[in-house]
């Protein structure tokens, strides 16, 4: 029950918002992919694309990724990732996700590590970095990443509360 408890109290804020949702600063979650498998949605041309042939640009496949990222297809999110033109800590990060997702736990710890070499400041690769260690049993060291989310700016932000919920319950986000 007090687990319960703490966790309905942690995620009563985001609950209105809809802050409970893939990526950094997005506060609301994004729509369900319009596409099958193996495609992504083109805006200009609105149709559905094969996502290796798509000339879309980084936000568009970030919106694409997100979709696909939160509707739990982490290996289509994948193919996205794979046409992401730059591997800046963004594009890290969720190579990070769906790798922990798809239970590859040693490649998710590499990319997040990575994403935070790029830029330290990343909280939502803290975040995610964090609740695999809580995965891990490690919550001292995911303690660590919600302490320099902190630092970092993060405090009320969907990135530190995913986290603080995650240790104190030990249940991971899930969308």
């Amino acid at each position: 029950m007090k687990h319960f408890i703490l966790a309905t109290a942690f995620s009563l804020p985001f609950a209105a918002t809809g802050a409970w949702a893939a990526g950094g600063g997005e506060e609301t979650a994004p729509s369900k992919p319009k596409c099958e498998t193996g495609q992504i949605y083109d805006k200009k041309t609105k149709s559905c694309v094969a996502a290796e042939e798509s000339n879309l640009d980084v936000d568009s496949l970030y919106e694409n990724l997100r979709e696909l990222a939160y509707a739990g297809r982490y290996a289509d999110a994948q193919v996205v990732l794979a046409q992401m033109p730059a591997q800046d800590d963004r594009t890290l990060t969720y190579q990070g996700f769906t790798n922990r997702k798809m239970g590859n736990m040693d490649a998710a710890m590499t990319y997040y590590a990575q994403a935070l070499r790029v830029n330290p400041a990343n909280v939502l690769a803290r975040s995610y970095m964090g609740q695999a260690l809580v995965e891990q049993g490690r919550t001292a060291d995911a303690l660590t990443q919600l302490r320099e989310i902190r630092v970092h700016g993060g405090t009320g932000t969907w990135a530190e509360a995913s986290l603080r919920t995650a240790i104190s319950t030990g249940k991971t986000f899930d969308y």
